[in-house]
């Protein structure tokens, strides 16, 4: 019997994730703002406060970098990131992922927080951290039901130093403003400089029309659902708790 029910669930499994594949193409196809490697920066409209308060989110960021050694590298939250990534020069510092928040963190950064209320249909928010000489080889995204939007927050010299190409065209990035692309484009990132380029990291729900809008909800939700994203939330808790008990040693000792 549990030869059986691991057969249907391995078919029903691959079954979502072909309607899946189908719906991506539909989405492709028929989603209003189109299929492009990018985007224009004013595609979202709350984007323009993120722009406008900037500042008061890098203030946040650099109160962390104070920590940043202490930061998860990438791969050890999210295991499939092994294949882009195996050293300490991918940081995160999450706030929230597919419908699950990181409320230690949060607490941390209470006015990014604030700022992050304005924008809808948000999936996932981190601070990506890459470090001095890092380079994303060429990937794909996982899934086109989402758009990939950076808030430029810090931006070592010289800016052409540090890019991304998506689907064969190149960006740099700029502090205080926005860049929005579709990651399921094949894409690499790199920092050529000697210090940390971080951007404000965001998932948005990919703006579709009615009945697809309602699909794509559902397969974000099965995506939820999945060990893949389970086991992050679970390796991000233990994280948090670690770094929380180090900070608090840090300041009873007077160092941090």
């Amino acid at each position: 019997m549990p030869n059986v029910r691991v057969r249907v669930g391995q078919f029903a499994t691959r079954r979502i994730w072909k309607s899946i594949t189908w719906l991506e193409r539909r989405m492709a196809a028929t989603s209003p703002v189109g299929d492009k490697p990018f985007f224009p920066d004013d595609t979202f409209p709350w984007a323009k406060v993120l722009e406008e308060n900037w500042r008061d989110i890098r203030r946040e960021l650099d109160e962390l970098l104070v920590h940043r050694e202490e930061l998860p590298n990438f791969q050890d939250i999210s295991l499939a990131q092994r294949s882009l990534t195996q050293d300490d020069q991918w940081k995160t510092y999450f706030f929230a992922g597919y419908g699950i928040d990181f409320e230690t963190n949060r607490e941390r950064c209470p006015r990014t927080i604030e700022l992050l209320k304005s924008v809808d249909g948000l999936s996932t928010a981190f601070f990506s951290i890459l470090g001095p000489g890092k380079r994303l080889h060429e990937h794909r995204g996982p899934y086109k039901g989402v758009l990939r939007y950076h808030l430029a927050l810090k931006i070592p010299d010289p800016q052409n130093a540090c890019g991304i190409r998506v689907g064969g065209e190149t960006a740099h990035w700029e502090e205080g403003r926005s860049m929005v692309f579709d990651d399921t484009f094949p894409h690499e990132a790199w920092n050529e400089t000697d210090e940390d380029r971080v951007v404000l990291f965001m998932d948005i729900v990919r703006p579709l029309k009615f009945p697809y809008a309602i699909l794509n909800r559902l397969a974000l939700k099965y995506i939820a659902s999945t060990p893949f994203v389970r086991d992050a939330k679970d390796k991000h808790s233990a994280w948090e708790k670690q770094f929380e008990t180090m900070r608090q040693d840090k300041e009873r000792a007077g160092t941090g």
